[in-house]
């Protein structure tokens, strides 16, 4: 249909899907919801499908109408509905697949950022070549100006804690992952000294979960948990065998900040995780 957007950003779905929540939450059908505003029921269906935009004004309706009260998440919703930014990662629109611009998106309006990595050193802290160490292990393998690509989108990733505005960041990392020899011995001898220069920064919270820890169940594997502009909004994103997946709806937002505190629980202190690393550094 002439008009309507062909490929929405992982950020226009979640506007979308949380004008449904509203709608569903009062009990109304899109038929329903259309008639109060005025519209046809496609219109509906195309907002909340991220399809087409919805002005302040109809957002603020769309909320009345739904008998909404919750300010803080109106005028979330309100900004998300106006945003106009083409950021950074939009030159590598058509270049490299959708879900990386929407994580790089994502992290740009993040308010705080959880990283759980367990064979990997998580991506915010990866050098340029362990990043590129790991993204040709890729099968098929990928062309070298592809493996150039996603090396490049990962470095300029970093601005969101290593720019002029950097979020509170916090990463869990196994062991496992630090000792893995991701690009031979000389990259990761400077892949960790890279964690431990960011780890000194008073935004940057690194935590080790040691192999002398008596017991450590997987309590759900790697995760990146992005706060968003009230916890209502926040976001995880797991990759899986079908590609990476946006994790959204509020009960498993709950479980996920329930596995991360535990997670952190069971890792070093931020000092004994350096120190844990530093000895890393010169058994490698």
């Amino acid at each position: 249909m002439a008009g309507l957007r062909q490929e929405p950003t992982a950020r226009q779905l979640r506007l979308g899907v949380e004008l449904r929540r509203l709608r569903e939450a009062t009990g109304l059908t899109g038929r329903e919801a259309a008639a109060l505003l005025g519209v046809s029921s496609a219109q509906i269906t195309q907002i909340e499908f991220a399809q087409t935009g919805v002005s302040e004004k109809r957002l603020r309706s769309l909320a009345a109408n739904y008998a909404c009260t919750d300010e803080e998440l109106i005028s979330a919703l309100v900004r998300m509905a106006t945003d106009r930014t083409r950021g950074w990662w939009e030159e590598y629109r058509r270049l490299l697949p959708t879900s990386f611009l929407d994580l790089s998106e994502l992290e740009h309006n993040a308010t705080f950022r959880w990283d759980v990595d367990l064979l990997h050193v998580s991506g915010l802290l990866q050098t340029a070549d362990y990043a590129r160490a790991l993204f040709a292990t890729r099968i098929p393998e990928l062309p070298e100006a592809e493996l150039d690509l996603r090396v490049q989108h990962r470095m300029q990733r970093r601005v969101i804690i290593e720019g002029d505005a950097p979020i509170p960041y916090e990463a869990v990392i196994h062991e496992a992952a630090l000792r893995i020899g991701v690009g031979g011995r000389a990259t990761s001898q400077a892949q960790l000294a890279r964690i431990l220069e960011l780890s000194e920064a008073d935004h940057i919270t690194v935590r080790v979960i040691p192999f002398t820890l008596e017991r450590f169940d997987d309590t759900g594997g790697a995760m990146i948990y992005a706060g968003g502009a009230i916890p209502k909004l926040d976001t995880v994103v797991r990759d899986g065998p079908h590609g990476t997946a946006f994790i959204d709806a509020e009960a498993q937002l709950g479980v996920f900040r329930t596995l991360f505190r535990r997670v952190e629980a069971a890792s070093l202190d931020p000092e004994r995780s350096r120190e844990l690393i530093h000895k890393l550094t010169k058994e490698l």
